[in-house]
């Protein structure tokens, strides 16, 4: 089967006309702006994304829209730090945009969405960013207020998170090392584009980051998948895996091959999709908790193959596929006639051994700056009834009372690489 071309059909299938992507659409930016009015707020990286930044303007200008506050505004760094938000919020303020063009990955779409919502309701709700952490906060507050976000046409530059297409906004709190979520369609761009040749540009490690958390996104919705959206699960986790498996390694040797790059592009785009019909789970809740040692995509990376050990009462079906699909591409065994624990540990072993092929970390030890702090974060971050959505989503739910009995271990085991110390729930 084509997984390329399967991969484009079930991205048209769901975002229809939102979504503009392939190989040379970049130019498409101005029209689609000009649909907004004639003043548009550009949030960009203006060192190495430079290049890209230049030519997004130029397309601006080609269409007769002009660059509100006469200048590029700065993106947000790493995981989306609270005070670029702030700061990007002001930008808002300030300038008086008809709409926002972001150019960038996830970090930087994720904190304009919250930036957005601060600046549409910061003076009518309240100002501070942590109001409108969890689900639904920022739709029920416009429904109250009568008010509209700004329209954000979402830029993606690199093979990540799908924050383009989806209703999430990460942001973090550098003091406390600690990452919490917006969840809300609301905050979903009103247009995405993603024009796969700009990966060229970026560094091999935040195309492999991202690969890992196409993965993360595809697999953990489908382990949690219910009967009503299984198999639509089931069809863009085969897909979104078959293509990691297959170019990511192409991609570790020869980092500007155009095709193995729109493979990934199409792999994360159907991440996004994956995390818009189901939720995420294990693996990303503990990679709020590493945020200062680790990117996102390598941390969930890291963690799936111990919680698909976890889970592995619940999710015998997945397990089939997924290993399948793995062992196709040479990672592991065949798995047709393992069941049990068993087949969890032939799944998180060939797991490992595809993250060892592309050279990422596949133990919390081998990470610079892991300590027994992380541990505990991670534990308390599990309490926190704020990202309490992540232990529901589990394929055997959790409540915080369960956290010390079966997360500590999962951790342990994560830290040292010893899948042995894990218990099934």
């Amino acid at each position: 089967m084509d997984q390329m071309k399967r991969a484009y059909t079930l991205l048209k299938d769901w975002k229809g006309d939102s979504y503009v992507h392939g190989l040379g659409v970049l130019d498409q930016v101005g029209p689609l702006a000009a649909k907004f009015g004639k003043r548009a707020l550009v949030v960009s990286n203006t060192t190495y994304m430079k290049p890209v930044a230049d030519r997004v303007v130029s397309y601006l200008n080609a269409a007769g829209v002009e660059l509100a506050g006469n200048m590029i505004a700065p993106d947000a760094k790493p995981n989306a730090p609270r005070e670029d938000v702030y700061r990007l919020e002001s930008y808002i303020l300030h300038t008086k945009p008809d709409c926002i063009v972001v150019i960038g990955g996830g970090s930087s779409i994720d904190a304009v969405k919250a930036a957005n919502a601060l600046a549409t309701l910061g003076a009518k709700v309240t100002p501070e960013i942590d109001h409108y952490f969890g689900t639904n906060v920022v739709s029920k507050s416009l429904d109250e207020t009568g008010s509209s976000l700004l329209p954000v046409i979402a830029v993606q530059t690199s093979a990540s998170s799908g924050a383009h297409l989806t209703k999430y906004s990460n942001v973090t709190d550098p003091v406390a090392g600690q990452k919490k979520l917006i969840v809300d369609n609301a905050v979903v761009p009103t247009v995405g584009l993603f024009d796969y040749e700009t990966t060229v540009s970026m560094p091999i490690s935040v195309t492999i980051d991202g690969a890992l958390d196409a993965i993360a996104h595809t697999f953990e919705v489908f382990c949690g998948a219910k009967e009503e959206t299984y198999e639509k699960a089931r069809e863009i986790a085969e897909c979104a895996i078959s293509l990691v498996a297959e170019y990511a390694k192409v991609l570790v040797d020869d980092p500007k091959n155009v095709k193995a790059r729109e493979a990934i592009g199409l792999a994360t785009d159907l991440g996004g999709y994956a995390i818009m019909i189901g939720g995420t789970s294990g693996a990303h809740l503990t990679s709020f908790s590493l945020v200062d040692i680790v990117s996102h995509g390598t941390a969930c990376g890291i963690m799936n193959p111990y919680y698909a050990v976890l889970y592995s009462k619940a999710i015998q079906k997945q397990l089939k596929v997924v290993g399948s699909i793995f062992a196709e591409f040479g990672f592991g065994s065949p798995v047709d006639n393992l069941e049990g624990k068993e087949l969890a540990v032939a799944v998180a072993e060939a797991m490992i051994a595809f993250s060892k092929s592309i050279k990422a970390p596949t133990k919390l030890d081998d990470l610079k700056g892991f300590s027994e702090a992380h541990i505990q974060r991670a534990l308390n971050a599990a309490k926190d009834p704020q990202l309490e959505m992540k232990l529901k989503n589990m394929p055997v739910p959790m409540s915080s009372s369960d956290v010390d009995t079966y997360m500590e271990p999962l951790l342990r085991s994560a830290a040292s690489g010893d899948l042995s110390l894990i218990k099934a729930m």
